[in-house]
């Protein structure tokens, strides 16, 4: 749970400063100021532009956060006549200007000559990001490593003609993360950069199991030692993986596949279906010390590895027709968990940023902001400030956005 007490009358914009504070937003006008003023030294002088204050940053970013609650395409539709139009914020700040803001904004606006990492531009705001969800977030024992679904809003895949589609571009990277399975809060973020179709690139990432196994390796690196269990789909589970973060006191529980797996050491019996039927709720064991391979049947085969329970330990799946299976614990346990992050999904994930850039680095950034807000609501709705208000998801949202834009009614649109 949280690491510490928020007040009774604590706002939408406490906790979202828990992660993203002042000293974080006052480098991002620095940097936006010494960005324009680069690039008008290389470009002309711009005579529209005047530095942009702390103020403006953060009604900069409120209009673009809102677009996570009200989804218009295009952040410009704030200011426009039509549906997603918004005139109770239009005011605060003219078109003209967000559009100025947006052509500078920068995180890092120049590049020193050691870097040579593809997200030198976001690094340090994903790394103050990092430093704000450890210090604000004790998670629990059981975690997920996984991929967030932070794909296209439906809504506009399904209103997008033929050629709006083939024109936007598909994304860079891919976004993992670490997340307490229990509450739904995100540990830890790791981005992988397709730069380029080589051994490191996405779509190399996308077949080769030692890629995911790196993700995880980079998920986990502050989870050494603290007893944590982590669930882990297909892609990621391995025995080298499972039996390395042994060694370093973290317990694994995965779902194998034998096509997306990596199946290096596994008996080769348990990976394929045995000739006989099997009823539903059978399986079969394999040890090797602290390791299991559970291969459980319901429906069809399904497999298992895991160190951190016990394969004799029994559990149960409740089926809403077929009533109760047996099965052992370690299933029960992954299908409840990784149940918990679909509901997670299901919640916020239509809470993610559509504005959409065509840089990665600001595509990186929106996500991360995305999450950040995300985790926010969720440490709001564990304070005592939840029980004063109960604000939902998108009420948290819309106080969030005028409290940025500094709108002296803050109460939420019902």
């Amino acid at each position: 749970g949280p690491t510490r007490k928020m007040p009774l009358t604590a706002s939408a914009m406490d906790f979202f400063q828990l992660f993203v504070p002042d000293n974080v937003l006052k480098n991002m006008v620095v940097q936006t100021n010494m960005y324009a003023k680069k690039y008008q030294e290389r470009f002309g002088s711009d005579d529209a532009w005047i530095d942009v204050t702390l103020t403006e940053m953060k009604a900069f970013l409120g209009y673009v956060i809102s677009t996570s609650i009200h989804h218009c395409e295009s952040v410009l539709s704030i200011w426009s006549s039509g549906f997603y139009s918004n005139k109770s914020i239009a005011l605060i700040m003219t078109q003209s200007r967000f559009e100025k803001i947006l052509k500078y904004f920068h995180i890092v606006a120049f590049r020193s000559s050691q870097t040579t990492h593809g997200l030198y531009k976001i690094q340090p705001f994903l790394d103050s990001l990092q430093n704000g969800f450890d210090s604000a977030f004790k998670p629990s024992q059981a975690q997920v490593l996984h991929e967030p679904l932070i794909d296209e809003d439906p809504v506009f895949i399904a209103t997008c003609t033929e050629r709006e589609l083939r024109k936007r571009k598909k994304r860079k990277f891919s976004l993992w993360v670490r997340q307490c399975s229990s509450t739904g809060f995100i540990c830890q973020i790791y981005v992988h950069l397709k730069e380029g179709s080589g051994a490191d690139g996405l779509d190399a990432l996308k077949n080769k199991p030692q890629l995911h196994s790196m993700v995880a390796k980079n998920l986990c690196q502050n989870a050494s030692g603290k007893n944590y269990i982590i669930f882990t789909g297909p892609s990621i589970t391995s025995l080298n993986l499972f039996e390395e973060f042994e060694k370093q006191g973290i317990y694994c529980c995965g779902l194998l596949s034998a096509r997306k797996s990596d199946c290096t050491g596994l008996p080769p019996s348990m990976l394929s279906n045995p000739e006989t039927p099997q009823s539903r709720g059978q399986y079969r064991i394999r040890m090797k010390g602290n390791m299991s391979l559970i291969c459980w049947y319901n429906k069809g085969h399904f497999r298992f590895l895991t160190n951190a329970y016990s394969p004799v330990q029994q559990g149960v799946i409740i089926k809403r027709k077929s009533g109760e299976i047996p099965c052992p614990l370690a299933v029960e346990a992954f299908a409840a968990h990784l149940s918990y992050i679909c509901k997670y999904d299901d919640k916020y994930s239509k809470y993610f940023i559509s504005h959409k850039p065509n840089k990665t680095w600001q595509q990186v950034f929106w996500f991360a902001i995305s999450i950040a807000i995300n985790n926010a609501y969720i440490l709001y709705k564990m304070s005592e400030a939840y029980h004063v208000t109960r604000y939902s998801r998108a009420q948290f949202g819309e106080r969030l956005v005028k409290e940025l834009l500094g709108l002296e009614d803050t109460s939420p649109s019902h």
